[in-house]
């Protein structure tokens, strides 16, 4: 009798549904609705942060919760889910059989395709692109990161409690920059993105050339966000987030105070209620921006809390997921959409009707909508969705 042994196993191809985790998906699929919200207002405005300057009634309130909730603190909640999906998809690989090389191989293909996504992006539709970046931080990753034990993982924790050290100094700071105020009263204003102001669809491509390198760079530095999210993912917290619920409700309480309080004071001068010089703006500017990393840990948590709590799928959570499976289709369907929407040269609905911020609230809330439906369609369909569809095959 002979036995026949079989051949190692190169790599395995992409995840199937019934492998996925409700969590990861349910966290990208709702938070597309605050990256909407962002970038809707970006193009609107035609610049950063996209708020009302001026703002009367309602529109102090979009302010309001744009600038404590959303601004600087969407962007890291995928951040930290990129560094889980690395963790995932190296494991998947691994159970498969898949050699060392063979996994290091995959990872590296698929960051470098999404560094030429993120490119065509920026290039296409719109600078602010995150995809380039995470491609970007995603071969670091895979060069330096993944492969290491768990004493390595841990010293990311520590950064964080520095990081923690820098927001209260910050913080500090801000507050004596406010009640040393004494200039005249410096209203919020968006800088100005040329792309985004545009006449034509040449010069904003030509301006989005320029402005995407200096954006990409910008942002890179977020890896120590998806650092954190390669650590939780090695614990595989939200592959069962009622065991973790304790850790969850702690990092929650205390990663989103750190956000909400970090944005506080320049959410309440954009809405018309605070009214200080310049110099004490650009302080609570930056309080802003170094505070708003923490909304992706704690926001991931109070996913992860809310996922512990699911007993059954209803139709909202099962839609939101499809989406979530489908994120990268949903992103950039958006950046059509503010093109289409926005845009000086197409519809340009923000300036068409009484109020910029109540148009781009709007359209933030209906493409988001939309997108869900979408996505549900394409799981009835057992359709993976067009962006993703294509990133695997370059990729396997």
């Amino acid at each position: 009798m002979t036995t026949q042994t079989l051949p190692a196993v190169d790599h395995r191809g992409p995840v199937s549904g019934k492998e996925r985790a409700l969590a990861p998906d349910l966290i990208r699929g709702a938070m597309l609705l605050l990256i909407g919200l962002a970038n809707a207002a970006n193009f609107a405005f035609a610049g950063q942060p996209g708020v009302e300057s001026a703002p009367h009634g309602l529109e102090r309130l979009l302010n309001f919760v744009k600038l404590t909730f959303v601004d600087a603190r969407a962007y890291p909640v995928f951040a930290v889910m990129f560094g889980y999906g690395l963790v995932q998809l190296a494991r998947r690989q691994r159970s498969s059989g898949a050699t060392t090389g063979a996994v290091r191989r995959i990872l590296l293909k698929r960051n470098t395709w999404l560094v030429v996504f993120g490119l065509m992006h920026a290039t296409l539709l719109y600078f602010g692109d995150f995809l380039g970046a995470y491609g970007i931080v995603g071969i670091i990753c895979t060069l330096f990161l993944l492969n290491r034990g768990d004493k390595f993982h841990r010293i990311v924790l520590g950064i964080w409690v520095f990081e923690a050290l820098y927001v209260l100094t910050t913080a500090v700071q801000a507050v004596i920059a406010g009640l040393s105020s004494s200039g005249p009263a410096h209203a919020l204003t968006n800088e100005p993105n040329p792309s985004l102001a545009a006449a034509s669809y040449g010069a904003g491509l030509v301006d989005r050339l320029h402005e995407y390198p200096l954006h990409t760079a910008s942002v890179v530095g977020f890896i120590i966000v998806v650092w954190l999210g390669i650590w939780a993912a090695r614990q595989q917290i939200l592959e069962n987030p009622a065991a973790h619920r304790t850790l969850l409700t702690r990092v929650a309480a205390v990663c989103m105070g750190f956000t909400i309080l970090g944005g506080l004071p320049l959410a309440l001068v954009g809405a018309g209620w605070l009214h200080v010089d310049k110099a004490a703006v650009d302080a609570m500017s930056n309080l802003s921006h170094v505070s708003g990393m923490f909304g992706g840990p704690g926001y991931v948590s109070l996913f992860g809390l809310l996922v512990s709590r699911i007993t059954t799928l209803s139709l909202p959570v099962r839609a939101i997921s499809s989406l979530g499976q489908r994120s990268l289709s949903g992103y950039l369907f958006q950046s059509v959409s503010w093109m289409v929407l926005l845009a000086p040269f197409t519809l340009d609905l923000g300036h068409r009707f009484g109020s910029t911020a109540y148009t781009a609230f709007g359209c933030a809330v209906a493409v988001w909508i939309v997108s869900v439906l979408g996505a549900y369609a394409m799981t009835k369909r057992s359709y993976r969705g067009p962006a993703e569809t294509l990133l695997r095959r370059l990729v396997y």
